[in-house]
């Protein structure tokens, strides 16, 4: 066969592939209840800061609540009240924790219902102390009945101090940014990158220059310290390249590596950070920067975020993204980017794709 021909045939064979795995999805996409689980009414499943109660019949009981579920450093619970309107609270489980360090949560609650017609009500933003089940209560001007799902998103979560001291968020913890070094040494290494102490290595970037060491470089990366113990031109210029950084994110970089970096430059800079770990194989930097990723995963960036999963091999991310489009049904949210991420993504990722819908889905598969 003609090497033209075989093209053409390759080619239809992804045009293909392509189209029906839109049709499935198209399809799946609208199925907002999926029967492949085995729903106890009271728990929830938590997914990065996502909370999800499926109540599979309501009925006629006018009370029901949750299991607590674990977000953050509380355990929470849902409760669903019937009496004229559709009463839902959400409340930290009463605990020597949640009085000592009682939590301000933003957040998002939306429910969806099942059966022919199904609706979707969605509370404005709320921000605010919660201590005891009255702290919340979100009227729902409904009367349906049977099926129907409980989404909590947490925008953020921060801690109440009982000593009056301003409320931080949980989250950007400087525990998975910061070396466990103490303040002193910190102090030290600062001056030392910043004020260039004894600084032996000159590193370019995209928009400047930066002074830095060879030890601290190479007891990072194993491809710095292979830089300099070969005889490369590295080791004989004392200058490094790293031209795919800006000179700001290339300082965070270093940062991280003197173990000064703050947490609001991690955060700012994380998918460059990203890049750089995976570039000079700092292992405990790629972790860092999945850990950061999976903390706050939402419709807005899962496809994003999944492609960088499949780019860096990051597993737990990968997983996680793909829970949240198909386990929790949010595939829906993301219907106008989905053709475009099809168009751009590896086919391999959208293989993988594909065999999750399979597995997920595969009780409503068959019946199409």
């Amino acid at each position: 066969m003609a090497p033209f021909s075989m093209c053409m045939e390759s080619e239809e064979r992804n045009v293909n592939f392509s189209q029906s795995y839109k049709k499935i999805v198209s399809s799946l996409s609208s199925f907002k209840d999926p029967t492949h689980r085995q729903i106890v009414d009271s728990k929830v499943e938590t997914i990065s800061r996502l909370a999800q109660w499926r109540i599979e019949n309501f009925g006629p009981c006018s009370l029901k609540k949750s299991d607590p579920f674990k977000l953050g450093i509380w355990n929470w619970q849902l409760s669903v009240e019937r009496n004229g309107l559709l009463y839902i609270r959400l409340f930290p489980e009463p605990s020597p924790a949640s009085k000592e360090q009682s939590p301000i949560a933003k957040f998002i609650l939306r429910v969806y219902s099942a059966g022919a017609n199904p609706r979707t009500y969605a509370s404005p933003v709320q921000e605010r102390l919660l201590r005891t089940c009255d702290d919340f209560v979100w009227p729902v001007d409904s009367t349906f009945h049977g099926r129907f799902t409980i989404d909590v998103e947490f925008l953020d979560l921060k801690v109440c101090l009982s000593n009056g001291e301003e409320a931080c968020s949980i989250w950007h913890s400087d525990g998975v940014t910061q070396c466990f070094s103490n303040q002193s040494t910190h102090r030290c290494l600062s001056r030392m990158l910043d004020e260039a102490i004894y600084a032996d290595v000159t590193i370019h970037t995209a928009d400047g220059t930066l002074r830095a060491h060879k030890a601290i470089l190479c007891a990072s990366s194993p491809v710095f310290r292979s830089m300099f113990y070969h005889d490369l031109k590295e080791k004989e210029s004392s200058t490094i390249y790293i031209e795919d950084m800006s000179m700001e994110s290339c300082m965070a970089f270093l940062n991280y590596m003197y173990g000064t970096i703050k947490r609001e430059d991690f955060w700012k800079h994380r998918l460059e950070l990203l890049d750089a770990a995976n570039k000079y194989d700092i292992a405990d930097l790629k972790d860092a920067c999945e850990e950061s990723l999976l903390e706050d995963i939402d419709s807005g960036n899962v496809l994003e975020r999944l492609q960088e999963a499949w780019l860096y091999q990051l597993d737990k991310l990968k997983k996680a993204c793909l829970t949240y489009l198909f386990d929790f049904g949010k595939i829906n949210d993301v219907r106008e980017e989905i053709n475009n991420f099809f168009e751009q993504a590896d086919k391999e990722l959208v293989l993988e794709m594909f065999q999750e819908v399979l597995t997920v889905w595969k009780p409503l598969v068959f019946t199409l």
